[in-house]
């Protein structure tokens, strides 16, 4: 099976999340690890989350991925979002960049190497509850010591010669505000709306996203040469900015009773992101100090992170995508993965992997055939790397 065709296989398996059970695609996995002889390991939780490792002795390197994907609506595709079907030099559908095509891409890097009779010295871990942040994917393998390399390649999609370094910290949470209802000809005089609290705190975070923060000596290359990758290959102006600025999102809020009455109850659901040289713990007093009314529950919160470029993992990913491409430029993500909970346990994280990025959690998305196979090509020469193979790294 080539690398289009398992990417297919396992979009065509629903792994969605919500609801998120991803029980069916990783025992597909399991199945082709065991055709390979590879020894793996079933790790189940409530509603089929199911997370996959393998149990190879004296690994040296993990190699992971997630398997859950966003939901779609498949009225606007153009091809059906869980038929898999490869035309036009790609495979589509739901997953296929984020990031099933990059799961398919190790399988195979290892599946060669066991073939041309190279022992992959590595270890896989194909995770559910990324998409939502959930307590059942990776946190939950490292809570229970299964991750035994210290050092991480994740398949999440990047720009084709730009491995990821870093990601901004993430602090999301869901404030409750409370207000003091009276009849709304009285206000703003008399009473306390709920839903003008939350517009008040917004207007805070207006002021914080206002001034950037200042980054290190040795983080600033990094910084412009991200806000180059995101103008050329994105589209997007302005990265410096985005890297060293709050970004904050109130991507829900719902309040209120009536117009003729002043607020009693205000939810907002905030999403936040934090540069490097901003503390996430005056941060979060601050928020505090300006919400004083409401009741904070915190979902996701990590600190920003990077990997420094000389780690090995970031030297052998970036010395194989230059080989494969040409040039090579590691970038810093805006965005967060399951990379913040390893780096936060010490681990050294490299991202790279396959996907047409501007069309990830949108309709339409897809996988271009020649960057999956190229992602390959990367995959077999870092696992070589690692396993002390002295071939060639382009060979088979």
């Amino acid at each position: 099976m080539d690398v289009a065709r398992l990417t297919s296989s396992l979009v065509r398996i629903k792994s969605e999340n919500p609801p998120g059970s991803t029980a069916d695609v990783v025992a597909f996995i399991g199945e082709y690890l065991d055709s390979l002889g590879v020894k793996n390991r079933i790790i189940s939780h409530p509603g089929g989350r199911d997370n996959l490792i393998t149990t190879e002795p004296d690994p040296r390197l993990l190699l992971c991925g997630h398997v859950d994907v966003v939901p779609a609506i498949p009225d606007d595709w153009t091809h059906d979002p869980y038929g898999g079907e490869i035309a036009g030099g790609y495979v589509w559908g739901r997953g296929t960049t984020d990031m099933k095509g990059g799961c398919a891409a190790l399988l195979i890097a290892c599946c060669d190497l066991i073939e041309s009779g190279v022992t992959p010295n590595v270890q896989f871990a194909f995770v559910c509850d990324e998409e939502t942040g959930g307590p059942y994917g990776i946190r939950s393998l490292l809570a229970q010591d299964l991750l035994l390399p210290r050092e991480c390649l994740i398949a999440e999609p990047t720009p084709a010669m730009s491995p990821a370094v870093g990601q901004k910290g993430l602090y999301r949470i869901d404030l409750s505000f409370r207000g003091r209802p009276v009849h709304s000809s009285l206000y703003p005089l008399v009473g306390k709306s709920a839903v003008m609290a939350a517009f008040d705190l917004i207007g805070y975070l207006r002021k914080v996203h206002a001034h950037p923060f200042p980054v290190s000596e040795d983080l600033q290359p990094l910084v412009m040469q991200s806000a180059r990758i995101f103008r050329d290959i994105f589209g997007i102006e302005g990265g410096d900015e985005i890297l060293t600025r709050v970004m904050f999102n109130p991507g829900r809020i719902e309040g209120g009773e009536k117009a003729n009455i002043v607020a009693e109850q205000c939810r907002m659901e905030l999403d936040i992101r934090v540069p490097w040289g901003c503390s996430l713990d005056d941060l979060r007093k601050s928020i505090a100090e300006h919400a004083p009314d409401a009741v904070i529950r915190e979902t996701n919160v990590a600190a920003p992170s990077l990997t420094h470029p000389d780690a090995r993992v970031v030297r052998t990913v970036s010395r194989e995508v230059e080989r494969v491409y040409g040039t090579v430029a590691p970038f810093l993500q805006w965005a967060a993965s399951d990379a913040k909970h390893l780096r936060d346990k010490g681990f050294d994280v490299a991202e790279y992997g396959p996907g047409d990025i501007p069309t990830l959690h949108a309709v339409d998305e897809r996988v271009s055939i020649e960057q999956l196979e190229k992602a390959v090509d990367v995959y077999r020469g870092v696992i070589r790397e690692y396993s002390g193979d002295p071939s060639p790294a382009g060979t088979r």
